[in-house]
């Protein structure tokens, strides 16, 4: 038997964190005087303030000038850092230079994700006071986040867990029976919208029996009768869209198929010759559709 030749894999980091001092490190961009207004710029001070750097500043070493630092990730932390008059920072040294900056490769923390994050820290014996403090809001604030999922059924919190959803939003899924709550969850999800406005159309058009009280919330500028359009309306698009999201895989296949045939076709001169010469209007939506492909 043969061995496989192994491929060697270059590491991204350094073993070890360095310690670093503040005036050996070299931003890559400036901070602006509009930047350091932002209310997350004043989370992140807060955050550094309260319980210092969580997460270390990434640098590279500079390849023309020994001891010094390119600073790739990091910069409003660098920039609160001198704010606040350090001099010192632990930083994760990558192994090459990259042009784009690692915050590209970061995603908005998802809402749920949120509520469980600050969970484990009050479990921990973290006070609410001194979360506020962290993250630069006031307790009101911190205590909704915490009692996010109350009243809120697990099939839920497990579609929704991903997404960043309005914070609000969760207090109107509670109006809903679960049954209802996982519906409108799904609605969410296929319409990607998950905003305030929208989770409050969907309590809105409910049918009343799917109401935790049994009654629907005022809306103003909206007779009764208006709404029960609204929630026949809300259940015939829910039934049709159950219709076709029940057939959209064979569809989205076939579509495919004949976007790859049309473009094999075109690929063909003899075929585009006889269709320019005799069929000029197929031939124009033809091209039409294979533009489409190469787009996608």
């Amino acid at each position: 038997m043969t061995s496989k030749a192994k491929i060697p894999v270059n590491r991204a980091f350094e073993d070890a964190t360095l310690r670093i001092s503040i005036k050996d490190i070299i931003p890559l961009r400036d901070v602006g005087a509009d930047v350091r207004k932002y209310v997350k710029y004043g989370q992140i001070a807060a955050s550094i303030r309260e319980v210092g750097i969580i997460e270390p500043l990434v640098v590279v070493r500079d390849p023309n000038i020994a001891g010094k630092f390119r600073l790739l990730d990091g910069h409003l932390r660098l920039d609160i850092l001198i704010a606040q008059g350090a001099s010192e920072v632990v930083c994760l040294i990558a192994t090459e230079f990259e042009a784009f900056t690692y915050n590209r490769r970061i995603s908005r923390i998802a809402t749920i994700q949120e509520h469980r994050m600050i969970l484990n820290a009050v479990e921990r014996g973290l006070s609410e006071e001194r979360l506020a403090r962290a993250l630069n809001v006031n307790v009101t604030s911190i205590r909704l986040k915490r009692n996010l999922l109350v009243g809120i059924c697990p099939e839920v919190a497990d579609l929704l867990r991903n997404r960043y959803v309005a914070i609000h939003a969760f207090a109107e899924l509670r109006k809903l029976k679960p049954m209802y709550q996982i519906r409108a969850a799904e609605m969410m999800i296929a319409m990607n919208r998950f905003s305030l406005g929208y989770v409050k159309s969907i309590v809105i058009a409910a049918p009343s029996d799917q109401l935790v009280d049994g009654k629907r919330p005022p809306v103003r500028g909206l007779s009764n009768g208006q709404i029960d359009i609204m929630t026949d309306e809300t259940a015939r698009l829910d039934r049709e869209f159950k219709v076709i999201e029940q057939s959209y895989g064979a569809d989205h296949l076939d579509l495919v198929l004949a976007l790859t045939y049309v473009t094999g076709l075109l690929d063909n001169a003899m075929v585009v010759r006889h269709l320019a010469q005799f069929h000029a209007d197929l031939l124009q939506e033809f091209q039409k559709i294979a533009e489409v492909q190469k787009a996608a």
